[in-house]
């Protein structure tokens, strides 16, 4: 009688045992099981991450690349000039500015176009006396969609900012545009480690007659 209740006890141990285990698999199972039809799985998702698009971060002084350039017109010519940059118009000259970076456009009435020699002899001695610690002048001539132009490149320091009292040290870039006894000199400047080529060319080669 005794061994037939021990032998009862461990089959009913036994039965409990495989249940258990049985619901255990199950759970086991289910934790396994593929993700619903429509929720991201974690390659989806890394997916995402890598094709967004990098933020910008621009050194002092450069140019986005998506900046947006607009026409300035002025009596017999039009220069693309970027948009929402400060306007200012003294004596003669227009100048559009954003932070270090600034395009001056100004004009004149000359009998003959200038070369190369003009401007060597005659504006770059006017610009060593009016530019801060000038520099490195380099006068030559060059083409844009306008056609012939006389090219200065030369470098200055620029004025000491009102706010920061820093002075920044600025590349020039001086455009002589010449038709029928009218000069217009296109000037873009911005310090000398910004990379603003591209932007440069973009409005140096928008330049034309009307």
């Amino acid at each position: 009688m005794a061994a037939h209740v021990r032998t009862s006890a461990f089959v009913g141990l036994a039965l409990v045992a495989a249940v258990t285990a049985g619901c255990s698999g199950s759970g086991s199972s289910a934790s396994k099981s593929p993700p619903a039809s429509g929720s991201p799985s974690s390659s989806s998702v890394a997916g995402v991450q890598n094709n967004a698009t990098p933020t910008e971060s621009n050194p002092p002084g450069d140019i986005p690349d998506n900046q947006v350039y607009v026409p300035f017109h002025k009596t017999g010519f039009t220069v693309k000039v970027p948009e929402g940059w400060a306007r200012t118009q003294r004596d003669g000259t227009t100048a559009f500015t954003d932070k270090l970076n600034t395009v001056q456009i100004q004009t004149a009435s000359v009998p003959t176009a200038p070369t190369v020699g003009d401007v060597t002899k005659t504006v770059v001695p006017q610009l060593r006396g009016q530019v801060p610690k000038f520099a490195a002048p380099k006068v030559s001539e060059v083409t844009r969609h306008a056609g012939r132009v006389v090219l200065l490149t030369y470098q200055g320091d620029s004025a000491k900012n009102q706010v920061t009292g820093k002075v920044v040290r600025d590349a020039f870039e001086r455009y002589a545009f010449y038709r029928s006894g009218h000069e217009v000199d296109l000037t873009l400047s911005g310090p000398v480690n910004a990379d603003n080529v591209d932007p440069w060319r973009i409005i140096s080669d928008s330049f034309a007659w009307r």
